[in-house]
């Protein structure tokens, strides 16, 4: 098998199943360990991929992003314990703005039931999930709904949030990088962030540690542009340090 074909289908693999192990790929295609390795250096080279200790994870681009039905099921742990760590941020903000996604859906579980607090949401699940709470008013922005992550973008959501003075935000992205920023595959995505980073006096990035490094298609915001990052221990101390340089306060859980 030619090196092109064998990276083709390392691809595919790794955007099935959400990750690829090296020691699985080379038994799976019969080749060595180091040749697995690279061929992963030359996908993250094309920016394919985003390599960890002994696997990768696929880079959502302008052709291939997960379904949010495929985040519930990949490193959920971890994705809990990052939650769990940035609704301890939310203070005394009275209004907050959750962004689509996964793990911004946890973080929403566990804001205040205790006092009044005013959500902001593109996300229908979020919606849904904190409208429960008697002590919640939850406002969801309008707009065209995108049936992989059931959220709403457009201009309508974009001029929605336009309006808003918001306290905090809650946000996530595709893609972090130190030299891109943050990054999400679908224009109309990036420009619902981008108004929501705009809006919000504070803002809390969270991601799992796979998305650093990674850049994707449409760029919303800068590092700089947020307060804190928060994000799991597979994010080495060293790396956690250079993005804390840029401005943001980073707490690895």
């Amino acid at each position: 098998m030619r090196a092109e074909e064998r990276q083709h289908r390392i691809l595919a693999l790794a955007r099935q199943s959400g990750r690829v192990e090296v020691a699985d790929a080379a038994s799976e295609f019969g080749v060595a360990r180091e040749t697995v390795r690279r061929d992963l250096s030359e996908l993250e080279r094309r920016g394919l991929v985003r390599r960890t200790h002994g696997a990768a994870y696929p880079v959502e681009s302008a052709g291939f992003e997960t379904t949010l039905a495929r985040r519930e099921t990949q490193q959920v742990a971890e994705k809990r314990r990052i939650a769990a760590a940035a609704a301890e941020l939310v203070g005394s903000a009275e209004t907050v703005f959750v962004d689509e996604g996964y793990t911004p859906e946890l973080v929403a579980m566990l804001l205040p039931t205790d006092r009044p607090l005013t959500v902001i949401t593109a996300s229908l699940r979020t919606a849904s999930l904190v409208s429960a709470a008697e002590s919640a008013t939850v406002l969801l922005a309008g707009g065209r709904v995108r049936s992989g992550t059931q959220a709403t973008v457009g201009s309508w959501a974009r001029d929605m949030l336009s309006g808003f003075v918001i306290d905090l935000a809650f946000l996530g992205a595709n893609g972090v990088s130190r030299e891109h920023g943050l990054t999400t595959p679908d224009p109309a995505v990036a420009e619902v962030k981008e108004q929501a980073v705009r809006s919000s006096r504070r803002r809390v990035l969270v991601g799992v540690h796979s998305k650093f490094g990674a850049s994707s298609f449409c760029r919303f915001a800068e590092v700089r542009d947020f307060d804190t990052i928060v994000t799991d221990t597979g994010l080495s101390a060293p790396e956690a340090h250079r993005y804390s340089l840029l401005g943001p306060q980073v707490l690895r859980v």
